[in-house]
């Protein structure tokens, strides 16, 4: 289904912006990578990809015959036959060049390779994710970190307060019991977090977890604007900073001090409130722009 937010799949802007993942194995990391690169520049993309052993993560940006013919390239390999992509616009390009990093993990928890040992939990389309956040039984998790929380996030979802996703095992352990959390709902941005954190509570003994298919961005992506239970934007890892739920870009910069989301961007201030306290503090005169 379409959102009806139509602005936010406006297909006459000029940047194409497609987020990927997929977990399978690979052995030719070094070579994939060159070869990625060399696509990449052919079709004139940017953006940021990894590439480790247990599979490929990134987000790429360019026009759409562009982003068109890196996919159909990735698709022609059959371990990315099936690989699947969230795709938003942006009249200005949100990378500034092309990265492709080979890595231990695709998606940092520190559980290489944990995809492999176990099914993921269930995956749920906007509909069924809608009834989970409305469920009082149900547990709903944001498996980001504080910083993506705080910009915005689904009502009643609870924030495990992580610095770093290698910090979300240790969530579930203490804040987390299978025994009396029959049903957890988790989500992330794309959906690539949740593919480990679900295996990972599976494995805890957990009855059954759900994570939101294709993430916050696909969600978006989908969900009618009258079903809409996002509130506010969502952060995502590129210059745009976050996108509104019409998946045009938002009203946050990073702190300048701290690298943290700030909000209403757009009025030139680029500091967030507590760096902006502590500058006012160390400095006798008025704190810079």
């Amino acid at each position: 289904m379409t959102n009806s937010n139509v602005g936010g799949n406006d297909h006459n802007s000029r940047i194409v912006i497609a987020a990927l993942y997929k977990f399978v194995p690979l052995a030719d990391c070094p070579e994939l990578r060159e070869q990625l690169l060399q696509r990449c520049s052919d079709a004139g993309i940017k953006g940021s990809l990894l590439l480790a052993s247990e599979g490929i993560n990134g987000t790429i940006a360019g026009t759409r015959e562009g982003i068109d013919a890196v996919l159909g390239w990735l698709r022609l390999d059959p371990r990315f036959a099936d690989i699947s992509h969230k795709e938003s616009y942006a009249d200005d390009p949100p990378f500034k060049r092309m990265k492709v990093k080979l890595k231990r993990e695709i998606v940092t928890m520190g559980f290489p390779g944990i995809t492999e040992a176990g099914p993921g939990g269930e995956h749920a389309d906007w509909r069924t994710w809608n009834a989970l956040v409305r469920d009082p039984d149900v547990v709903v998790v944001d498996t980001r970190n504080q910083y993506e929380f705080d910009v915005g996030t689904f009502a009643g979802a609870v924030s495990p307060r992580t610095d770093s996703f290698r910090e979300f095992p240790d969530y579930v352990r203490h804040n987390l019991d299978p025994t009396t959390h029959k049903t957890v709902a988790m989500f992330c941005t794309g959906g690539i977090r949740c593919e480990k954190a679900s295996t990972y509570m599976l494995q805890q003994g957990f009855a059954r977890v759900v994570q939101l298919d294709g993430g916050i961005l696909k969600y978006l992506e989908q969900v009618p604007a009258g079903e809409n239970l996002w509130q506010g934007e969502c952060f995502v890892f590129d210059e745009r900073v976050s996108v509104d739920d019409a998946l045009k870009p938002g009203h946050f910069a990073l702190c300048t001090v701290c690298g943290d989301p700030v909000a209403d961007a757009t009025n030139g201030a680029h500091r967030c409130a507590s760096c902006e306290v502590a500058s006012a503090q160390a400095s006798p005169g008025p704190v810079p722009a």
